[in-house]
């Protein structure tokens, strides 16, 4: 009988509420499964953790920890990274097959967004080449909800309906923006404008989430996605007309949205910062583009007395346990699961997915894709799904999107008032190999 092969989990890019979800899936399944996987191991830090041989023994963790990973929000648990393996890093790609062997491992497990897809396509395309005994299986992961391709014909996401992490970013904006009514409802004759700063870089999913907080369209809301096309000069004259006619205003502005002429030229704000992706990160930028909204509409003028404000929640709209959705919690632990499942059963070469199925009722399948499908892949926002006004989302996108946040609150263990989350052993397993520096940190 042939001895199992051990495996190898990691994730990279940006955290979200679920990603340890998917983590515990895979970790779950594997040891379901002994006669097909032998020790799970995490890349510990992504792909760096495997290049530098940190390789942390989750098979070595009890039972209770690793079931608490579905509660934990972040990437604390194994670490995630930003680190991308590029065709001329020769002797990184001879390290990844150097560390495979050296641990008998048989199965790679990815977590992330496009990136980390092109990452797991590469590591299945060199074990082919090398003759490796190796399956690389993609698990997907983004908030942005930017894996997959666009719309088709008939109106669906033909190779992935969401992205696990997605459901729970949106809930967090839904929720958030009816507390700031609450507040801009008592504030407004001072403060009648309140600018409101939401994720999303290329990509506009996570502000039109905004609108799961007032479907019925009740609320003086104006929504600018990154895709909206309007100047600085259109977004004022909006907002003074929501004054005139409500006296107040609530605006979402994407972190992508360009705010022209007080960018660098390209639509990106003053002193940005990139990761090692080429990625902007607005978050990190010396001004941000809710407070440059927030100085033109104050400059410009409010068609009422008073002042713009602004909010730019950061990084906890993509770790935030409480406001995740229950049921971006139960698909992220199922597309780990399948995941694990494509690798026993279909071998090396593709991603996980989540298919929605026809009819009223939500409900979803899930399935694979080939990873050099989806490997770089970026969808857009559905043009369709932009209203009219350009500062609005259609009722079709709230359909769309509505099921994903759920109904209700997700089930947080506390202990001594403290969110419980999981506290893996650092177990490492024992370097075999000589001490390693990836070629693009040297």
């Amino acid at each position: 009988m042939t001895k199992p092969k051990n495996v190898i989990v990691a994730q990279s890019g940006g955290p979200s509420p679920v990603i340890n979800s998917s983590l515990r899936g895979v970790v779950e399944t594997c040891k379901a499964m002994p006669d097909v996987f032998g020790t799970v191991y995490a890349g510990y830090h992504g792909i760096e953790g495997v290049l530098k041989e940190e390789l942390l023994d989750l098979s070595a963790q009890s039972a209770e920890e690793i079931a608490l990973l579905s509660t934990t929000p972040a990437a604390g648990s194994i670490g995630t990274c930003r680190y991308k393996l590029k065709a001329n890093q020769t002797a990184d790609f001879a390290r990844v097959v150097e560390v495979i062997k050296a641990h008998d491992v048989g199965y790679f497990f990815y977590n992330g967004g496009n990136d980390s897809m092109d990452t797991a396509h590469k590591i299945a395309t060199l074990a082919q080449e090398q003759d490796v005994e190796l399956i690389a299986t993609g698990v997907p992961k983004t908030i942005d909800n930017d894996v997959g391709g666009g719309l088709t014909a008939t109106g669906e996401f033909e190779l992935i309906d969401h992205t696990p992490g997605y459901g729970s970013a949106a809930r967090y904006w839904a929720l958030t923006v009816q507390g700031a009514n609450e507040e801009n409802a008592g504030s407004w004759p001072a403060d009648p404008v309140l600018v409101m700063q939401a994720m999303g870089r290329k990509i506009g999913f996570i502000p039109a989430a905004t609108r799961l907080a007032d479907p019925g369209r009740e609320l003086p809301l104006l929504i600018a996605l990154r895709e909206s096309g309007l100047t600085l000069a259109e977004l004022a004259d909006a907002v003074n007309d929501m004054l005139r006619a409500r006296s107040r205003c609530l605006l979402v502005v994407s972190e992508g949205f360009d705010v022209g002429a007080h960018s660098t030229g390209s639509g990106q704000v003053l002193g940005e910062r990139r990761d090692s992706f080429g990625h902007t990160q607005f978050s990190s930028s010396e001004t941000t583009v809710a407070q440059v909204v927030v100085n033109y509409l104050n400059q410009a003028g409010l068609a009422a007395r008073g002042a713009a404000r602004g909010n730019v929640p950061g990084t906890d709209q993509r770790h935030n346990m409480i406001y995740a959705s229950t049921v971006d919690l139960e698909e992220a632990y199922r597309v780990g699961q399948k995941a694990v499942l494509i690798a026993a059963e279909a071998g090396s070469g593709f991603m996980s997915t989540i298919l929605r199925e026809p009819g009223a009722i939500y409900n979803v399948r899930y399935d694979k894709a080939p990873l050099e499908l989806v490997a770089n892949s970026e969808r857009s926002f559905p043009e369709a799904w932009i209203a009219e006004s350009r500062l609005d989302v259609t009722d079709d996108f709230v359909r769309y999107a509505r099921p994903l946040i759920g109904d209700n609150w997700p089930a947080i263990p506390l202990v001594d008032g403290r969110q419980r989350f999981a506290r893996l052993a650092r177990a490492f397993a024992a370097q075999a190999l000589p001490p390693y520096v990836p070629q693009a940190l040297r």
